[in-house]
């Protein structure tokens, strides 16, 4: 079951007894929890009928204990219990899961692991519980999990501030979310967000960020790339070189992806490219102007350079200097 349905379940006050959320995506499991801590019940209910538990702080007997507890006053009580994978013995509750209470709503936040499904516990928790796993998004997937995000806010994104936004804060839904966030508090009449917004509220520049820095070296424009990575050695914290050149890996990696492709068209490739116009063309544009050679060398650029970064075969050459070196390399 994913979040939406059992969002949509809770507002429409359909409960089951124990809600199980695992794996290592946090903010399903976060939502979840926030709107079971605060919506499901009023705030008059909630005086006597909601209790919240760590892992790392609750006995197993107490949990149980607060399980079995009738609610005063309402319908439902509600149970949380935060970081469950901290908690000792969690298998001890084997006995309340397989007779769970109907008017309590348990609801179990296992982040960053899963139970092992090999296990008795974890047989009973799926037949007698609602089970969410969740897993990160794989990052052709962010530019449309984002947008729809700021669809939720009646608001716009051009296609450009998008990839500026999803490239710099990267797999990480909480900040994207808490950033949308952010500008949709600050955004004037316009209902779009463009990449003027981004720079003035993220603090993301527009004209000096790694986006910028693989479209230069993808259209082969040098005095950019030099210019973008001066930038950077002015402000250590815009570019680091430990994040760079992994995101210059990753793009370009999917560009020589492209000479793999049956159809190496602009529209042939978008889903490699976030379903993002803007970007499939630049790559495509990037593949037939370096050639496969081209963009192998490129890629054993990367690599090497990532390498000097790390110290190895290298006496200490600043980070901007071995961007430098490495862009000219990639150009000429």
């Amino acid at each position: 079951m994913s979040a939406e349905k059992i969002l949509s379940d809770w507002k429409k006050k359909q409960f089951k007894p124990l809600y199980w959320l695992e794996g290592e995506e946090p903010y399903f499991i976060d939502l979840l929890v926030e709107y079971a801590e605060k919506q499901i019940l009023s705030e008059a209910e909630a005086e006597f009928n909601l209790s919240v538990f760590y892992g790392k702080d609750v006995e197993w007997a107490t949990l149980i204990n607060a399980c079995r507890r009738y609610p005063m006053f309402a319908e439902k009580q509600v149970v949380l219990l935060k970081e469950a994978q901290q908690m000792r013995e969690i298998e001890k509750l084997e006995g309340y899961v397989d007779n769970p209470l109907t008017s309590t709503i348990f609801v179990v936040a296992y982040k960053e692991k899963k139970l092992d499904a090999r296990t008795k516990f974890a047989k009973l928790v799926k037949q007698k519980g609602e089970v969410l796993t969740t897993k990160k998004l794989y990052d052709n997937q962010l530019p449309d999990w984002t947008r729809q995000m700021v669809a939720q806010k009646k608001l716009e994104i051009s296609d450009k501030a998008l990839l500026l936004l999803v490239d710099h804060i990267g797999n990480d839904l909480n900040r994207l979310q808490n950033e949308v966030d952010k500008l949709a508090l600050n955004l004037d009449a316009s209902k779009q967000i463009t990449e003027e917004h981004i720079e003035e509220y993220i603090g993301i520049s527009k004209e000096f960020n790694v986006f910028e820095l693989q479209d230069a070296i993808a259209g082969k424009n040098l005095a950019k790339a030099i210019r973008i990575i001066q930038y950077f050695q002015s402000n250590p914290k815009a570019g680091p070189i430990q994040q760079v050149l992994p995101a210059l890996f990753s793009y370009f990696s999917k560009v020589y992806s492209i000479f793999g492709m049956p159809d190496q068209s602009e529209r042939g490739v978008q889903s490699v490219f976030y379903n993002n116009p803007f970007a499939a063309k630049t790559a495509v544009q990037a593949s037939k102007s370096f050639g496969q050679p081209g963009m192998e060398k490129v890629l054993l650029l990367l690599h090497e350079y990532n390498l000097r970064s790390l110290g190895v075969h290298d006496a200490g050459t600043e980070d901007a200097d071995l961007m430098k070196e490495m862009v000219v390399k990639m150009i000429a």
